[in-house]
């Protein structure tokens, strides 16, 4: 009996032992991160055992000049987590200003995404997780308890493009109740963007119902077009499936998205209820979208009262060839001579787009065509595009 007793309980041990010994180690199911605490500052945290390093990038950093396609630019700096025995990482920053940040992981050399965060957006073929430190500017960035419009995916048909292409459009609170007529917003993106852009990095649909619920802009429709001409709609939305995101695909600033956009304004005016006059269009976008917004507005001189070019990409380029952009300083004279109620640029003073938009500015004061000026810190980021519209926005249709 003695011997049977031994004999089970060494069974026993040596099956606890392969079972410890094979045992893989599991992520905490209780992990936060990121963790926005109480004093403003956030702390991230990343389970890597077996890591040598784990770094988190966020544009909360210090900047850094990195390489890219126009050349050095600021690209969000670094900073080391510090690893725990049982291997977790984490770091604390200092406490943040109120803002919406994006930030990633860095492990071991290979950039990832916050495994215990599904909160992020793409840009391009990147995907970067997003947080809000609340109690200010942010405030507008959030889901708050007011009226919501409501965000749509239309397609018009494009008869110049040859083909159906989507829009993202916002209808402000009421819209559907109601038998009122709204002004229009046309918001641009920019490279590396489509019609997803704005509603997601930009958060449009947030700043637009909140500013509209306090009273400080007029209810208005926006609409968000895909500026990628080849598309009919953005990565994974349109007929060509999944496949690989690109930086600037073709055609997107040869003349052709330009010359062939009026075939969303006229789609808009017979699909919503809107005031189709001069008076109550706006046109406006970020980079690649202010060089849109820049040569529609002008190519259509009669059309938009209201112009914003946010960091806009006014540079001459190989492929900028059509139509659309012969005659600039004629062109931008006939738009002044028909009237404009607001000009509005704006830019960081960090952007590598500045001394551009410093010598656009010049070439309008030499013609007479007024135009009102901010200019920000920082570089070309969604940070300073956020602020934009929301300082954009409540100077529309007044």
């Amino acid at each position: 009996m003695k011997k049977q007793l031994l004999f089970f309980c060494s069974i026993l041990v040596l099956t606890v032992h392969i079972a410890v010994a094979q045992e893989v180690p599991k992520e905490p199911e209780n992990i936060i991160s990121p963790e926005v605490n109480a004093d403003r500052t956030v702390t991230f945290r990343f389970f890597a055992p077996k890591a040598d390093t784990v770094q988190v990038t966020s544009d909360f950093l210090p900047p850094v000049k990195v390489m890219s396609r126009f050349g050095l630019v600021d690209g969000p700096g670094t900073i080391n987590l510090t690893k725990d025995k049982n291997g977790l990482w984490s770091y604390t920053s200092k406490p943040l200003d109120s803002e919406l940040y994006s930030y990633s992981f860095v492990v071991d050399g290979i950039k990832t995404t916050d495994p215990n965060s599904p909160y992020a957006l793409r840009n391009s073929a990147s995907m970067t997780n997003i947080f809000i430190v609340d109690k200010g500017r942010a405030d507008l960035y959030k889901t708050n308890d007011v009226p919501h419009g409501t965000v749509t995916h239309n397609w018009y048909p494009s008869a110049g493009l040859k083909m159906n292409r989507r829009l993202t459009i916002y209808t402000p609170a009421g819209y559907e109740q109601s038998n009122e007529k709204y002004p229009v917003l046309y918001l641009l993106h920019g490279a590396g963007g489509d019609e997803e852009s704005w509603a997601a990095h930009g958060r449009a649909i947030q700043i637009l119902d909140n500013l509209i619920a306090q009273g400080k802009a007029k209810p208005m429709i926006v609409v968000m077009p895909n500026g990628n001409v080849v598309q009919d709609a953005g990565y994974g939305y349109g007929k060509d499936g999944f496949y690989k995101p690109q930086f600037l695909l073709p055609q997107s600033m040869n003349g052709v998205y330009e010359a062939n956009f009026m075939d969303i304004v006229s789609y808009v005016e017979k699909t919503f209820r809107v005031k189709n006059n001069k008076e109550n269009r706006a046109i406006a976008g970020l980079s690649m979208g202010g060089f849109h917004t820049m040569h529609i507005s002008r190519y259509y001189p009669n059309t938009f009262d209201y112009v914003g070019l946010f960091s806009a990409a006014i540079m001459p380029r190989e492929d900028a060839t059509g139509k659309v952009y012969s005659n600039l300083d004629e062109t931008l004279k006939v738009q002044k001579n028909n009237g404009l109620k607001l000009y509005w640029i704006a830019i960081g003073k960090d952007d590598f787009l500045y001394q551009a938009n410093v010598d656009f500015r010049k070439k309008l004061d030499g013609i007479g065509l007024k135009y009102e000026y901010l200019e920000t810190g920082e570089g070309h980021i969604w940070k300073n595009w956020r602020i934009y519209l929301a300082e954009f926005a409540p100077r529309l249709f007044r």
